[in-house]
């Protein structure tokens, strides 16, 4: 009786403080045997939120070298250095392209990917907000990205997940740099391990 007491206070606990957890998460098959010692944040795709691209690929690169789950957390610039021949940046735009309109990434191209980064590990970070607005009689600022794990020697997609985070404002605006941290930081909790 006193367990069932207790579940039951546990699951109205819960109720009413929230359960966490990211809004979209998915693992594949492979998501707990998968453990590559080094990963690359690959260049974002980032729509109309230009002024996202340095910014979220910082966050997200910080937030992975702080777990401490990898020996190497490729350096932004050195994956955009990795793109700025005119046949590796086709080679990407042609892989984005491709797991934009099927979902599906493409071994080939993502190990050619993985060589050119020198990386065991594709993180594909995608900007899906990032903004400051105003909506029924707020003021907020909301960045929103999206994020795909995926295994460079084969281009299995090992992971994903995509998630907001919104803070609301009276006078000062959060610096959106900042929002993105905080929610890069919470989203590399939830990656495989």
């Amino acid at each position: 009786m006193a367990k069932n007491r207790s579940v039951l206070i546990g699951c109205a606990f819960l109720a009413l403080t929230g359960c966490g957890g990211l809004q979209e998460m998915w693992e594949g098959p492979t998501a707990d045997t998968f453990k590559p010692k080094t990963i690359a944040v690959l260049p974002p795709i980032v729509g109309t939120y230009e002024g996202a691209r340095e910014l979220s690929h910082a966050a997200v690169s910080t937030a992975l070298t702080k777990t401490g789950r990898y020996t190497s957390v490729i350096a932004p610039s050195q994956v955009v250095s990795a793109f700025t021949l005119k046949e590796s940046s086709d080679t990407l735009a042609a892989y984005y392209s491709k797991l934009e309109t099927t979902g599906q990434s493409d071994p080939e191209m993502a190990s050619k990917i993985g060589q050119l980064v020198q990386a065991e590990a594709l993180l594909v970070l995608k900007v899906n907000n990032w903004e400051h607005s105003r909506a029924e009689g707020e003021n907020y600022g909301k960045v929103g990205l999206g994020l795909r794990l995926i295994d460079a020697s084969n281009g299995a997609m090992v992971w994903k997940a995509r998630h907001d985070k919104v803070e609301t404002y009276s006078m000062f605006k959060p610096a959106l740099k900042g929002i993105a941290e905080d929610l890069s930081k919470e989203m590399a909790k939830y990656m495989p391990r």
